[in-house]
């Protein structure tokens, strides 16, 4: 009994072990996919950039203290930080959230650096289509209309998109999307990162 135990000890030693061996792999994997340099997560984490080369590196013991904003900074979670750097499951379950108007459907992974959304514009009351909140933030857009007819306000200008119609901009220019009709538009979106922080703002 006491050997079978001590079998299963050692198991999970390897197990550990191979845990261990993988994690510099996958935080360097992470900080190139985020395209970030070891300054800038330095910055951002408050760990030294030194610490962070030795943890990629293998040659520095990985705690909680330094694993927990690593984590928080490459947006994955502590069990996703600690997963080996074996071939990923291609497969994406969206996520959907609600927010006034829109309906978002999530069709990327968190750390992509480019973001792919599913919108759904529902139609707005003739009050409502005053309220046109423009804004601006670095990066690029790109929309595709699956049905309906959307709105773009694009600084001065707007534009109606049919079905089938796409659009791409610089959104360093304030805009605005919404429903051109009584109908619900529903439209693809591509955008930088920096652009996923500010649609979630």
């Amino acid at each position: 009994m006491a050997s079978k135990a001590l079998g299963n000890d050692t198991e999970w030693a390897q197990k550990d072990r191979a845990v261990l061996d993988g994690l510099g792999a996958r935080l360097r994997t992470l900080r190139e996919r985020a395209e970030r340099t070891l300054s800038e997560v330095a910055e951002a984490t408050g760990i030294s950039a030194s610490t962070l080369s030795r943890l990629e590196q293998g040659s520095r013991r990985p705690v909680l203290d330094l694993l927990l904003p690593l984590a928080r900074e490459y947006r994955v979670s502590l069990d996703e930080l600690l997963t080996l750097p074996t071939a990923q499951d291609p497969r994406i379950t969206p996520s959907i959230t609600r927010d006034g108007q829109r309906i978002i459907q999530a069709l990327s992974r968190r750390d992509s650096s480019v973001q792919v959304c599913r919108t759904r514009l529902l139609p707005r009351t003739l009050d409502e289509r005053e309220e046109r909140q423009l804004r601006s933030h670095a990066g690029f857009d790109w929309v595709y209309v699956l049905s309906g007819r959307l709105l773009l306000v694009l600084g001065e200008r707007e534009f109606v998109l049919e079905r089938g119609q796409a659009a791409e901009f610089d959104t360093t220019t304030p805009h605005w999307f919404g429903a051109a009709d009584a109908r619900p538009a529903d439209f693809l979106s591509l955008f930088t990162q920096e652009g996923a922080k500010a649609h979630q703002h």
